[in-house]
């Protein structure tokens, strides 16, 4: 009976309560709310801190004559990847199409505005480079190659304050990962973002095959690729990495086999390493596993990541001397003096879920939202952890990069609600993802 219960719960749900199916009129009317209220609020003040509220973008087209050879592998890639769904036998195969779809994606979009110099422009501190290289994470790197990696992690609490804004943003795993691979060049970076965050995309087509079916996460793997945020941001941000380090946690949490959801617990610790948002990325599986297997199987699960992350970050204190608490305060002393004094919690309250799921895809949020107002556990568990994220509020702005992590959960979601013809959102998320990057400067 156990057993009939939870594989019923993880077929395609039908809508039981007239509550739940209005979910998604409420929040696209909210959604539509948040943005007139942020663009009239601008346009009389200037204010909320950004630049098209609730978007970080800012108006600015520009057309770099390379477009064309982002018209053409983009309509190629459209056209192949429903395909590639039902004509790819073997796994690995699909796993290898989804990077090199998302890779290519990523590079052939960026190229439209600012030709090859897009493909790492906001790491380039020249003149010619970027006015956010200034905050990124190179300029902080100096700091790190001084005195070694042992003196940097025991004073990294102390350092913080003097480190660029995006790397005082987080704990130091990233700056160690450059230090160590020699990523000391803005193409060289770009280089090692592009490639990690392209590792998504199949990363998403694991987590949704084993919360799915195979079709389920084949196609979530081809809408984290389509994904305007990820073919906009993660192809020339930081945050692509800690995506990827995110889904890989996801996939090994909602594991069956303990020896691989324990291994997500040690993973969650690795990663929190890298960014404080992955340490959310538990609470996520815990109201999947939780769902699917019972509250006392998730609240194991949450058990084993505390205990991960505090035998990691206490062995790190012991033997390099890393205060974990004292960075997180001091990053958070950081970020209360920065931009974010300018942006109103109750506004972005609202435009933080609002900006992130527009630049999802509006097709693909659509899908999710369905995929809630079915009460899909895939739907709910991603509407917990955006709620929580938005409610906490300590990433007002610019969740069109900061929360990319979530993205191939939110593919998964809609993928458990995804129409058999593909074209037509394939075809709606690519050309949402052109009209932004030429259209608007998003920065990343």
């Amino acid at each position: 009976m156990a057993r009939e219960i939870t594989r019923r719960a993880w077929q395609r749900p039908r809508l039981s309560h007239p509550g739940w199916a209005r979910i998604p009129q409420i929040v696209i009317g909210v959604a539509l709310a948040t943005i007139v209220a942020g663009i009239t609020i601008h346009a009389v003040n200037g204010g909320l801190g950004a630049g098209t509220p609730p978007f970080i973008s800012r108006w600015l087209p520009s057309l770099d004559p390379l477009a064309a050879v982002s018209v053409v592998v983009v309509v190629t890639a459209v056209a192949l990847a429903p395909r590639a769904v039902s004509r790819i036998r073997a796994p690995l195969v699909f796993a290898a199409f989804a990077f090199g779809l998302s890779l290519a994606l990523g590079l052939a979009v960026n190229l439209a505005r600012d030709g090859v110099h897009g493909w790492y422009i906001v790491f380039d501190t020249s003149a010619h480079g970027s006015f956010e290289a200034a905050n990124e994470y190179l300029p902080s790197l100096p700091a790190l190659a001084a005195d070694g990696p042992r003196f940097f992690l025991d004073h990294f609490a102390e350092l913080v304050p003097s480190l660029a804004v995006n790397a005082s943003g987080h704990p130091p795993g990233l700056l160690l990962t450059m230090d160590a691979l020699g990523l000391n060049t803005a193409q060289r970076l770009a280089a090692f973002c592009i490639g990690v965050g392209a590792l998504a995309a199949p990363l998403a087509y694991v987590l949704g095959r084993g919360l799915l079916d195979e079709r389920g996460g084949r196609v979530a793997a081809l809408l984290t690729a389509f994904a305007p945020s990820v073919i906009l941001d993660a192809t020339v941000s930081p945050d692509a990495v800690y995506m990827t380090l995110g889904v890989a946690c996801a996939a090994l949490l909602v594991s069956r086999r303990r020896s691989l959801w324990l291994t997500g617990a040690v993973a969650v610790a690795i990663a929190g390493f890298f960014s404080w948002l992955l340490l959310g990325i538990p609470l996520w599986a815990a109201v999947i596993v939780g769902l699917r297997d019972g509250r006392r199987r998730a609240a194991w699960l949450l058990v084993s990541c505390a205990i991960a992350v505090l035998l990691f970050n206490g062995a790190l204190a012991l033997a390099v001397g890393y205060d974990a608490i004292g960075t997180l305060r001091a990053t958070s002393a950081v970020y209360h003096r920065s931009l974010a004094l300018s942006r109103p919690y109750l506004y972005w309250l609202f435009g933080s879920p609002t900006a992130w799921g527009v630049m999802l895809g509006i097709p693909t949020a659509v899908l999710a939202l369905r995929g809630l107002a079915a009460r899909h556990p895939t739907a709910i568990a991603l509407a917990v952890i955006i709620v929580v994220s938005a409610v906490l509020g300590v990433t007002k702005a610019e969740t069109e990069r900061i929360w990319l992590p979530y993205v191939p959960l939110a593919a998964v979601a809609a993928a458990a609600m995804a129409p058999r013809r593909l074209y037509p959102l394939l075809g709606a998320l690519a050309l949402q993802a052109l009209i932004v990057e030429v259209l608007f400067d998003t920065i990343w």
